[in-house]
């Protein structure tokens, strides 16, 4: 189907959601469907839980932000249950001001805006759909038209709460227009659009001298004066200002604490009596959710200021610190790989994850716990298993630091570097060394990192040049043993049938010549050597291997070869250090013999095939890991 076509057919799907009848027939609509009538602050609530909610150790995960927002899970979770949930049910959180607060590029933007887009969608189905009263200019609440004395009735019959005036203009029209019957009022299903400045406004503040309340609340018209007589006449009035038209919606308020506090002070009534002032009329209500977002410097210097205090008590702070996971910030650069024009580009293998090292180093704090260092910090919040640590440790080395997160290295300007390596190397294919050197070269440019900083940024450069050594190490490794993993677990079985004789003071039985033979005590110091178990802790940890296998024979459990890290560790390390001479010849010689050339081949064939690297970045790993292993 064309592109044409899918227009065509949205179009008509848009013509079959329209809806438009007396406010007599909306009364029924609303006894079928009574959650037609929420407020903003529920839609917006009810619009990410309708998506989906994932419970993983207890912690929530929203479907709503799971492809834009990585690695923000707890915050997502805190800013839905402690803000959106209560202001869903009518406590009073809803009257304050969402305040996004966290360092730049850390996803502020990004989910106010995934907010505005899942509103605009979310009004098209049934579950979102939004009523207001016909050719109102701010999609007034057609309840709104119910008469204070009858709002109890109303609950008792609908059980549905009334909130808010009808405002000056539609007062005005109820009587000119309709005679006062409310039943005969005409009322339209209507559409978020930010565009089209339905239900969602955007408020981004210019000069502070020279700004005017008029794009909050709306202006005189000045060419209908004349024909009306009187500026107080809401004929006469645009009631276009983005509190205005963002009402049933929300209002994206950007930049708000570099306004003039008196500026500000329009908000006050709206937050805490759902209400504002707007030219020579009463107090006009509105339901919008108002969000704005703020950097931490900004924050501190707003709430020092004791102009601002009215305003303190009618914010509600949401922190938004940087991701922390390196998985979830390589999914970060891949996304926004994926929005660029380099996607054709080939980036080997672990090229990304190496940055993400990089980046998730900055924003570490130095543990305060001394068995404990950054690189196991990353990995053990990363979820990896870090011997001798537990999930305890994690949660406590969380609460080291309560703004953990809220600096380092933030991912444009990764993207930035890897943009530029990109450009000046002018090849299909860069790796994590290319990276590596051009995150080093762009810290000289950036103006805003101290000595101090940059001698710590160095220092995170070198622990990623570390992690990647070990990564491609292991690459090579891999593609260098034939059947690598029959090859470990031919190993493995060996070292166990060995460990299970000495644990059990028995003998093996020499499958050849059938004779009893003692356990192979230098086969097994071979493989524990590797991981560094010494001479004294070989016993225990035999122990521990016999343990392990046991507890799975009991859960009817096969123990193979992914079932203990530290001996998987050991035997990956065991078959390197096997073919460490066999790597480093092959990959130094510059004249290799033809059965050299033919190994080299078959691991660069066996890289690209099942390593997901191309022909270029294949052969300069290769050269890599001959070079480190020749030091």
């Amino acid at each position: 189907m064309n592109i044409l076509k899918k227009i065509e057919m949205y179009r008509q799907e848009e013509e079959l959601l329209k809806w438009e009848g007396t406010f007599g027939e909306y009364l029924e609509i609303l006894r079928e469907k009574p959650w037609v009538a929420q407020s903003a602050h529920s839609r917006v609530y009810n619009m990410i839980k309708d998506a989906g909610i994932d419970e993983v150790n207890g912690k929530k995960k929203y479907k709503f932000f799971s492809d834009q927002l990585f690695g923000l899970e707890e915050p997502l979770e805190k800013l839905v249950e402690e803000y959106f949930h209560p202001a869903a049910k009518r406590l009073d959180v809803r009257k304050r001001i969402l305040l996004l607060m966290g360092p730049v590029s850390g996803g502020k933007s990004t989910l106010v805006t995934m907010l505005k887009r899942g509103l605009e969608q979310y009004t098209y189905t049934d579950k979102g759909a939004v009523y207001a009263i016909k050719g109102c200019p701010m999609h007034e609440d057609p309840l709104h038209m119910i008469p204070h004395n009858l709002r109890k009735d109303f609950y008792d019959e609908y059980g549905i709460r009334i909130e808010g005036n009808l405002s000056p203009l539609n007062l005005m029209r109820l009587q000119e227009e309709y005679n006062g019957r409310i039943e005969d009022v005409m009322v339209e299903r209507i559409f978020f659009s930010e565009d089209k400045r339905t239900g969602i406004g955007t408020f981004s503040p210019s000069d502070p001298k020279s700004q005017d309340i008029a794009d909050l609340t709306g202006s005189i018209d000045f060419s209908t004066i004349a024909e009306y007589g009187s500026e107080s006449d809401p004929r006469a009035y645009r009631f276009d200002g983005e509190l205005n038209k963002a009402n049933r919606g929300m209002m994206e308020f950007q930049e708000m604490l570099k306004c003039d506090e008196k500026f500000l002070w329009h908000l006050l009534s709206l937050t805490q009596e759902g209400n504002f002032k707007a030219g020579r009329f009463a107090l006009i209500s509105a339901d919008e959710l108002i969000v704005a977002h703020t950097n931490e410097t900004e924050y501190r210097s707003f709430i020092s200021n004791k102009k601002n205090e009215a305003l303190h008590s009618r914010i509600i702070v949401m922190p938004v610190p940087y991701n922390l996971k390196v998985t979830e910030e390589e999914r970060i650069y891949e996304k926004m790989i994926m929005e660029s024009d380099v996607y054709d580009v080939h980036i080997a293998p672990h090229t990304l994850k190496i940055a993400a090292i990089f980046t998730i180093l900055t924003r570490l704090k130095e543990p305060k716990k001394g068995d404990i260092d950054l690189v196991k910090k990353m990995r053990l919040y990363d979820g990896q298993n870090v011997e001798g640590f537990s999930s305890a440790d994690v949660k406590e080395l969380q609460h080291e630091y309560a703004d953990e997160g809220m600096s380092g290295i933030d991912p444009r300007y990764v993207i930035n570097r890897i943009s530029s390596t990109i450009i000046r190397k002018e090849v299909t294919s860069i790796n994590a060394l290319d990276v590596l050197r051009s995150l080093k070269d762009g810290l000289d440019q950036h103006s805003s990192i101290t000595n101090e900083l940059k001698e710590k940024y160095l220092n995170c450069i070198s622990l990623a040049r570390k992690e990647y050594d070990e990564i491609a190490k292991k690459e090579v490794q891999k593609a260098f043993v034939y059947s690598y993993e029959e090859s470990a677990k031919t190993l493995m079985d060996n070292y166990l049938d060995n460990v299970e004789a000495y644990c059990n003071k028995n003998k093996l039985r020499d499958p050849l010549t059938g004779e009893e033979i003692n356990p192979d005590e230098k086969l097994m110091r071979s493989i524990e050597e590797q991981i560094g178990i010494s001479e004294n802790a070989k016993k225990s940890f035999r122990e521990e291997i016999l343990i392990r296998i046991s507890a799975y024979a009991r859960k009817g459990k096969r123990f193979d070869y992914n079932s203990h890290d530290r001996l998987r560790e050991a035997i990956q390390k065991k078959l390197f250090a096997d073919l460490k001479d066999v790597v480093k010849i092959t990959t130094s010689t510059k004249t290799p013999d033809e059965q050299q050339l033919k190994k080299v081949n078959e691991v660069v064939a066996r890289l690209i095939d099942e390593h997901g690297y191309n022909s270029t970045s294949a052969n300069e790993l290769l050269r890599y890991v001959g070079s480190l292993l020749n030091r």
